[in-house]
């Protein structure tokens, strides 16, 4: 069985923004100092553009990401919360549930998740395996348990079948939640404007888009999303210079971000970064679903990350940035929001 190794990246104090050279020596370690000379100046890396995977057990896990039979009444499936002819999430504030309560986070994209060093808005979940458990298992998305999911399965020949051919041992809740990481390690977005443009094979980017990177490292953004993900690589307080919270109003647990997990003072408020791929196609942004346009998700963080009211040209100098970030899936660029 394959195992995805996720790098260790040690938490940084909500108040640090590293300086720009050391995040370029960061990255180009993360990247595995892959060999382009682009990575040596950048401190983005593209995205591969091919991922290897067992396909026999990547097409397993296909059919279980769509199957309702690994929710508890048979109505949900991973796809209800990540659709991938969008953005791999579900286009709302707060998804679906299955108990009918509301959802109580913003749903983050399945896209690329592979990459990210921790999973859950929380960073609950350090792995995938651990991810897809807590799925199963959560009240408001799966409810479930792994001896029913088995159970409703094992009645199903031709699935039964597949697990027969994939795996020695058949179908198990091992097997089940490997073949579900083998697919989603093929939910990669490759590809996008901008990787071509760091690997050189487009010089199509206008002067506004590069205008808009350079804006994006020049004001700080780039100390938080970098590296393959533009994201998902490290923690980070929500407001470190503007207490968005407060403002908001009515403070939920869920709020509170990491210190659920650690129940440390010093996490209150802190949250795994997003990754900004694909983010053109992503609406509404932030872990409360409150920003319903890039626009107003990017003057939020210029106001609570960087302490700076952007302006008007500045925010849309980085929205145009931002929209070079779409990538590919199945060799098909995601559709952008209007």
């Amino acid at each position: 069985m394959l195992t995805i190794k996720y790098p260790h990246t040690p938490r940084l104090p909500s108040f640090i923004t590293l300086p720009l050279t050391l995040m370029c020596v960061l990255n180009v370690t993360s990247a595995h100092a892959e060999n382009n000379e682009l990575l040596l100046k950048e401190p983005i890396s593209p995205i591969p553009q091919k991922i290897e995977v067992d396909e026999g057990r990547a097409r397993l896990g296909e059919i279980l990401f769509f199957d309702t039979r690994l929710s508890k009444n048979n109505s949900v499936s991973c796809k209800s919360c990540h659709q991938l002819d969008t953005g791999g999430d579900d286009n709302v504030a707060m998804g679906i549930s299955l108990s009918g309560d509301q959802h109580i986070l913003n749903t983050p994209s399945i896209f690329n998740a592979v990459y990210n060093f921790r999973q859950n808005w929380d960073g609950s979940a350090i792995t995938l395996h651990q991810q897809i458990d807590m799925v199963v298992k959560n009240h408001l998305e799966f409810d479930n348990n792994w001896n029913n999911i088995i159970s409703k399965l094992a009645k199903d020949d031709e699935i039964q079948s597949y697990f027969d051919k994939c795996y020695p041992d058949g179908l198990t809740k091992e097997n089940i939640i490997d073949a579900i990481i083998e697919f989603e390690k093929t939910l990669i977005t490759p590809n996008s404007r901008f990787d071509r443009y760091l690997r050189k094979e487009d010089k199509s980017l206008t002067n506004k888009e590069i205008e808009g990177y350079i804006l994006f490292k020049k004001l700080g953004c780039i100390s938080c999303h970098q590296g393959r993900n533009i994201g998902g690589n490290l923690f980070q307080k929500f407001g470190i210079f503007y207490d968005y919270m407060a403002e908001r109003g009515e403070i939920t647990k869920q709020d509170y971000g990491r210190f659920n997990t650690t129940h440390r003072e010093i996490d209150r408020f802190v949250f795994k970064v997003p990754s900004l791929r694909n983010v053109a196609v992503t609406a509404p942004y932030l872990h409360d679903g409150k920003a319903e346009t890039i626009e107003e998700a990017i003057s939020i963080m210029g106001k609570t990350q960087l302490g700076r009211t952007l302006t008007e040209k500045e925010i849309l100098l980085i929205k145009s940035f931002l929209y070079t970030l779409t990538g590919e899936y199945k060799n098909k660029p995601l559709d952008v929001q209007s």
